[in-house]
């Protein structure tokens, strides 16, 4: 009989084990889920300091050299610069529902089903990109009159749009795929891809804008298709180290069904972190049109402004991109704890980091707002800003580290809420407010407010969520 039995045993042993070496070959592994979170924070964090800054840097240089053409193309970015943001906002958006649910996913499913959702978010990310290619190019006009644009900025503004709509698919589905790099655990390709980009476009600048080289003289439009020609370059690199190295892209089309599905999955986070991402921009747009009321000098000022303290939150936007990967693994894993761990140590350094910016921003502006425009009005109004402003920073840090963490644990309702009180129930109120009482100061103050009284709050949900034990991830059946 023992004989009989002991075959049925040995066959059922090896089954297992063959099911859970499939399993171990399968799965990435989870890079994030052991050892020191500070570390794994730092790691993430520190390759995409260098790329954002240098995105960012970019942003700036592109004002520099807008700002070389005059005034009026200058405040010609300043409208712009809102709806931008806005179309960025997508791809943070998209970006973010992928790298929850990829990064989640490796926590507990196969990688067949990571490639999945890798591929599919790609897939979706096109689509969706294309169709505001199409919106945006068709609806310049009545937006920027909306914003307040004059008869004497529209066709700078009409000049850079075009180009810069174009170069929309170029924009969003590299950052889809960045992402799901950056939630395998890997942010140093993601942020090289970023650094090259960059570089490119500086590059680009110049030669576009004023004819150097051979090139036509292009002026305004010559900083968008800079900006174009460089987003070609991290299309073609992430989708290299995604299919090259990550193996994350497959051509198997699994029909409509599982697309959709997937695209539920994505689209559960993606929807409400891109309308997240979008409220900053229509605030930005509101206090934009708010500004414009003193002048188009001070839409040239406070574009100025919003520029430089897009660089000095380099570190902070890298560390959000950060505790994404980092939280969403281990939430995966359920692995609560380091969770928590992860979002003190983020939010310490935030506390660390902004103290010290300010400091630093309160005592340089006066030198690097001329650099832009040597109008008095203008770089006087710029480092108004930025001596009131920055010493909300570590607040603002704060409300950007808690709304990645709540997407990355498929909380986005809690992270659209925050944005929600900061943005249309603190900011613009108080905004409008502060207007009236005190004039374009009161602006400035009622951003300030908005990102304390928000930081705080942050605090208390984020924690409280860690509470919650997180069950490991599944994969489908």
């Amino acid at each position: 009989m023992f004989r009989d039995i002991t075959p049925e045993i040995r066959s059922l042993v090896q089954n297992i084990e063959s099911q859970t070496m499939s399993k171990t070959e399968m799965a990435p592994a989870g890079r994030l889920t052991t050892g020191s979170v500070g570390q794994h924070v730092t790691n993430m964090t520190v390759p995409m300091v260098w790329g954002i800054f240098a995105i960012v840097a970019v942003s700036i240089t592109d004002m520099f050299f807008v700002g070389q053409l005059g005034t009026v193309p200058l405040a010609a970015m300043g409208f712009v610069a809102p709806v931008s943001m806005l179309l960025f906002s997508l791809g943070i958006g998209m970006g973010a529902g992928t790298s929850s649910v990829v990064s989640r996913a490796i926590g507990g499913s196969s990688r067949d089903h990571i490639q999945r959702l890798t591929t599919d978010a790609l897939t979706l990310t096109f689509l969706i990109s294309s169709v505001f290619t199409l919106l945006g190019i068709v609806t310049i006009e009545p937006t920027f009159r909306l914003l307040g644009a004059d008869d004497e900025t529209m066709p700078y503004i009409t000049a850079y749009m075009v180009p810069w709509y174009i170069g929309i698919v170029f924009l969003v589905v590299p950052m889809t795929g960045n992402s799901a790099i950056r939630a395998c655990g890997d942010a140093k390709w993601p942020g090289l891809i970023m650094l090259g980009s960059a570089i490119l476009n500086a590059i680009l600048d110049p030669i576009l804008i004023f004819g150097l080289l051979g090139a036509p003289r292009m002026e305004i439009a010559g900083a968008a298709w800079a900006t174009l020609l460089a987003r070609l370059f991290t299309l073609v690199g992430a989708l290299c180290i995604l299919h090259f190295r990550e193996h994350l892209i497959t051509s198997f089309w699994p029909g409509w069904a599982k697309f959709v599905r997937s695209a539920k999955d994505i689209l559960h986070i993606g929807i409400p972190a891109s309308v997240n991402q979008m409220l900053n921009p229509l605030a930005a747009a509101v206090l934009t049109a708010i500004v414009a009321s003193y002048g188009v000098g001070a839409v040239a000022a406070f574009g100025v402004a919003t520029r430089i303290e897009g660089l000095a939150l380099v570190v902070l936007y890298a560390l959000s991109a950060a505790i994404g990967p980092v939280a969403g693994q281990n939430w995966g894993a359920g692995l609560t704890p380091r969770v928590r761990e992860s979002l003190i140590f983020c939010f310490r350094f935030c506390a660390i980091f902004g103290v010290g910016g300010s400091i630093i921003l309160f005592a340089l502006s006066p030198l690097i707002t001329p650099l832009f425009d040597p109008d008095p009005g203008i770089s006087g109004t710029a480092d108004l800003y930025l001596r009131i402003v920055p010493w909300s920073y570590a607040f603002h840090g704060v409300v950007m580290i808690a709304a990645a963490f709540f997407n990355s644990i498929a909380r986005p309702g809690r992270s659209l809420s925050l944005t929600v009180i900061r943005m249309l129930v603190l900011m613009v109120p108080l905004a409008l407010l502060g207007s009236t009482l005190l004039g374009i100061i009161g602006v400035f103050w009622a951003v300030a407010i908005a990102n304390t009284a928000s930081g705080i709050l942050a605090i208390v949900w984020s924690l409280k969520a860690c509470q919650i034990t997180a069950p490991p991830e599944q994969g489908p059946s």
